[in-house]
């Protein structure tokens, strides 16, 4: 059976609130075989997210809204982006294992409103409803990764970051970026019978948030495990479920931390379908549909999102009829 193309870098959040609520982290970023090693060469993906958030006027947010660190009510968000990223695959093994390192950046549109401004940066108030609505640019992400496998199962570590597009404004509410720089590292693993087309990946990271300076804000530490599981039907179609599980484990701090520790927390679940297509050329493509909805949630909006994933990658040889060469 064929092993599907390959885990994309990293995907940019809609930052339609840059503190207190949203993180460097989207969950849902890994998936199935998202530990698998891949085949050596150059791999392409586009990625279109549509994230939709909301969250009642009794529940308050740090955002910028023209005036640094102003405390919100209420939240109703959505983001549309088309993240567009490459990722080599490196031919030489590292540490035994297989590397990889990749980009990624996207458009989009986002669009916010909130219900009412509580408290500004020196406790001036304002109320009354605020939209915004801007189409811009996220930042780059970079990610490097390593992969093992061992028959049936497959393990892999990554480190991944972001650079600051430029675009973030401080006096806008719709940002795509985040105006801060964020550090993240983990682990995943894989198992995946080819003869039953079973298949589970779970992926844990720890995020690092460095200040935002605009806001005088930075987030706290954060955990997160993203999680997969399909049955492929057929050697080219698989079904199954995702979903996350993310929990922020120290407070959020600075002079913008006008809600405390604002610790955020998530969980979310929905389905998934993945089709292998072949093409010419010794390449395959890899089209996956997925969507998830928030089932708990805590000092976060609550949220649902679609995911349309299609990837371009070298086909590995049993794919374009070559017999599979055992190491």
């Amino acid at each position: 059976m064929a092993t599907l193309g390959w885990a994309v870098a990293a995907i940019p959040s809609p930052a339609f609130a840059d503190a207190g609520g949203v993180g460097f982290w989207l969950p849902g970023i890994f998936g199935s075989l998202a530990a698998t090693p891949t085949v050596p060469g150059w791999a392409y993906a586009s990625i279109y997210l549509h994230l939709q958030a909301n969250a009642g006027a009794s529940q308050n947010f740090v955002t910028s809204n023209g005036a640094r660190g102003s405390v919100v009510a209420g939240l109703n968000a959505h983001g549309d982006a088309l993240a567009l990223g490459i990722t080599y695959v490196s031919p030489t093994p590292v540490l035994g294992g297989q590397a990889s390192f990749g980009i990624v950046t996207a458009p989009g549109n986002v669009g916010l409103g909130v219900d009412a401004t509580l408290t500004g940066p020196r406790g001036n108030a304002i109320s009354g409803a605020v939209t915004d609505n801007r189409t811009t640019l996220s930042d780059v992400y970079y990610q490097g990764s390593l992969k093992w496998n061992q028959g049936v199962h497959s393990e892999m570590v990554y480190i991944t970051s972001n650079i600051p597009s430029g675009t973030y404004d401080p006096n806008r509410l719709a940002n795509l970026n985040l105006g801060f720089v964020a550090w993240d590292v983990g682990g995943g693993y894989t198992y995946f019978d080819p003869k039953t087309g079973h298949e589970f990946s779970a992926v844990a990271g720890v995020t690092y948030n460095l200040m935002n300076p605009y806001l005088q804000y930075q987030n706290g530490i954060d955990f997160h495990v993203d999680w997969a599981a399909s049955q492929f039907l057929s050697k080219n179609f698989q079904i199954g479920v995702a979903g996350y599980f993310y929990q922020q484990l120290t407070d959020d701090s600075g002079p913008g931390a006008k809600l405390g520790g604002f610790r955020g927390r998530a969980i979310g679940i929905g389905p998934q379908v993945g089709f292998i297509i072949p093409m010419s050329d010794g390449y395959q493509g890899y089209l996956n549909i997925k969507g998830y909805k928030d089932i708990e949630v805590e000092n976060r909006a609550s949220t649902w999102s679609t995911w349309v994933t299609f990837a371009v990658s070298a086909a590995p040889p049993e794919a374009s009829g070559k017999p599979m060469s055992r190491k």
